[in-house]
């Protein structure tokens, strides 16, 4: 599970940390679906395969972020949380890789970082204290096994009614 807390790396970028847990009961892996920075994306609104997004992180506010610091583990890319409230900068978008036109709630997807095209990756580095047994969240630049995700749980809002038309309707 994609994971964050008020814990700041101790290198590179000194932002707050993110991580792989596996604990299901853990209020610190849920995470809000926005539009990409300065977008505006009205809840309910099915998001589609190739777009653009931003997750925050519901304990802290912070954005899914990610830059060109290496990862304190395993030197890949560093992912981190950033922002206030919800607000960050460009390096917050991911773009959402995924088969068919829309991200489906049971399918794996996979979160591209939209400025240096990195994969949203977890593998098998485990941090020690702070956040002893914590596995390292980073960017990869290939696509791999470690880089597919999958909704775990959380709350879906039904598809608006143009989008059930659509969905219905191929023409008018």
């Amino acid at each position: 599970r994609l994971h964050s807390h008020d814990v700041r790396y101790g290198s590179g970028s000194g932002q707050q940390s993110v991580t792989g847990v596996s604990a299901a009961d853990d209020g610190n892996s849920y995470w809000r679906v926005r539009g990409r920075t300065a977008a505006v994306c009205q809840r309910g609104t099915p998001v589609r395969c190739g777009q653009a997004i931003r997750l925050t992180h519901l304990g802290t506010g912070r954005n899914l972020h990610s830059h060109r610091f290496a990862s304190p583990l395993s030197g890949n890319q560093e992912v981190s949380a950033f922002g206030e409230a919800g607000e960050g900068d460009y390096l917050d978008d991911w773009t959402v890789v995924c088969s068919g036109t829309y991200w489906v709630r049971d399918d794996e997807v996979r979160f591209q970082h939209t400025s240096t095209d990195v994969f949203l990756s977890v593998t098998g580095e485990q941090y020690g204290r702070p956040i002893h047994g914590q596995k390292e969240v980073h960017g990869m630049a290939t696509s791999s096994q470690n880089n597919y995700w999958k909704v775990m749980e959380g709350i879906f809002m039904q598809p608006s009614e143009a989008f059930k038309a659509e969905r219905y309707h191929a023409e008018l």
